[in-house]
């Protein structure tokens, strides 16, 4: 018998052939795309930040060769960062917080469908996500209740914002229902129940909410430029067009001052990221 075994022919791959993966591929040139378009005029941004002024006139786009921080101290003190920044907080902060108190109990019964028309009305808030602001009858209204450049008038003009209840609605129908009869067995009142039992368990989108709330005021031009004409009730967005007026062909100290305006907001992103991703997945199901 013959046991000798037929030797495979030569140049035949033993391994399979490995598939180029063309999606992936193209999945990641996107991304990298994305990453330029996003990245790219930031990195300019810092760049420029760190030139001297004769530096950037010589080569605009050149990398930096020293590292000057001067021109943030520079910005700092000439454009009046401590005040304009200070209102800018004030307003964020307590514009966030009164807007997410209300925000919730507004949301919970929409979604539990505790009101008559609940699912209107959340289609009245999915549509007013794509409707203009009435600046016309808005400013009417601010001036005849005496809340022009009046920084509580400011504040109020940010306590309405349709997508922060579209995101609590839909997260809050995930949580089970039961819970609510539960306690209404117990004996546990609605404000208690909303505050000490659903508030907690929303975390994520209410982290998710205030932080695209907050981004929202801080970056807010229009309405400061509008509603607010006294220089000591300027956020610091309406402080940086006085500083541009003054120090406009500064560049490098200019885009100091942008860095500078943006970095509180950057550092709140990334300490609630892992919270905002959590609340955006949830609450993006309209249903």
């Amino acid at each position: 018998m013959n046991t000798a075994t037929t030797p495979k022919p030569a140049g035949k791959d033993l391994m399979p052939s490995r598939r180029i993966d063309w999606g992936r591929i193209s999945s990641y040139g996107v991304l990298l795309l994305f990453a330029i378009i996003y990245l790219g005029p930031l990195l300019m941004l810092v760049n420029t930040s760190l030139k001297t002024l004769p530096e950037f006139m010589k080569n605009a786009t050149a990398a930096a060769t020293t590292l000057n921080f001067k021109n943030f101290l520079d910005a700092w003190t000439k454009a009046s960062f401590p005040r304009y920044l200070t209102n800018t907080v004030i307003y964020t902060v307590f514009a966030t917080a009164v807007y997410i108190a209300t925000a919730v109990f507004v949301a919970f019964p929409i979604s539990r469908g505790y009101v008559k028309g609940a699912k209107l009305l959340l289609t009245l808030f999915v549509i007013a996500l794509f409707l203009p602001v009435a600046l016309i009858p808005q400013f009417q209204l601010m001036l005849s209740l005496g809340l022009y450049n009046n920084p509580i008038g400011y504040v109020m003009l940010f306590l309405v914002n349709p997508i922060g209840i579209v995101i609590l609605v839909n997260y809050i129908k995930t949580l089970p229902k039961e819970m609510d009869e539960a306690a209404a067995i117990d004996g546990c009142g609605y404000f208690r129940f909303v505050t000490t039992v659903v508030f907690p368990l929303i975390q994520p989108a209410v982290a998710t909410v205030a932080v695209l709330h907050a981004i929202g005021i801080w970056n807010e031009l229009i309405l400061p430029t509008i509603y607010l004409t006294n220089k000591n009730y300027y956020p610091i967005t309406r402080g940086m067009i006085v500083f541009q007026g003054v120090y406009g062909s500064n560049w490098p100290t200019l885009a100091a001052a942008v860095l500078i305006m943006t970095l509180p907001m950057v550092i709140i992103f990334l300490v609630l990221q892992r919270y905002i991703v959590s609340g955006l997945t949830a609450g993006a199901v309209i249903g």
